[in-house]
């Protein structure tokens, strides 16, 4: 009884390591996106590949949990276009029976939706001081009573913000700002505002 509930036990442990040495070797997806935001009416063009590169592979691709069943229509040997937002992933897949890869990390696609945004300066006068504290605000056109999330671009040195409004002591370089919006209840966002850029005084001091 005691041998025979050795050997059990020691071919689990066996079928474990064998198993866990196989999944480590196991290759990864990788997924990556042209871009994250689908244009009004357009698509996005996803690429799964595996690393390291070899041949003969097929990919499988999965929108919302990669445990759910796989796009059938979207099983391709290259890259793909999608008019869908969402959560997307992929792996790898070759031979009889299919021997996988792991999952790709995710990519979050997000459709554009048509609101205007455009970057507002919150100051009652247009001469700007270097040192002064400003603030600029993301405005969503016609964006009514929807919950946004904020995205900024710039290229000073201010670090981006994830809020409404950017409150930062202007330096030097005032640099461009851009911003969009993120509706937080579905997978959309809005375009890019147009660059904006703001004009610091320079102030000499004359000698007495």
């Amino acid at each position: 009884m005691g041998h025979t509930l050795l050997g059990v036990l020691g071919l689990f442990l066996l079928n474990i390591l064998l198993y866990g040495h196989a999944e480590a070797n196991r290759p990864k997806a990788e997924l990556r996106a042209d871009d994250r935001d689908i244009p009004v009416g357009g698509s996005v063009t996803l690429t799964c590949s595996v690393n390291p590169s070899s041949s003969g592979w097929k990919y499988f691709w999965y929108r919302g949990e990669k445990t759910s069943e796989p796009l059938t229509s979207q099983l391709s040997a290259g890259p793909i276009r999608v008019s869908e937002e969402g959560v997307y992933w992929c792996r790898g897949g070759r031979g009889e029976p299919v021997y996988y890869t792991e999952y790709s990390d995710s990519v979050t696609i997000y459709k554009k939706v048509p609101n205007k945004v455009v970057v507002t300066l919150q100051t009652n006068w247009s001469e700007i001081y270097r040192g002064e504290t400003i603030t600029l605000r993301c405005e969503i056109k016609d964006g009514g009573d929807t919950e946004w999330e904020y995205e900024w671009k710039t290229t000073s040195s201010e670090k981006p913000s994830s809020k409404k409004e950017l409150i930062f002591k202007t330096k030097s370089d005032s640099g461009v700002y851009r911003c969009k919006g993120r509706k937080k209840s579905e997978k959309s966002s809005t375009d890019w505002s147009d660059p904006f850029k703001f004009s610091l005084i320079s102030v000499s001091h004359s000698e007495s």
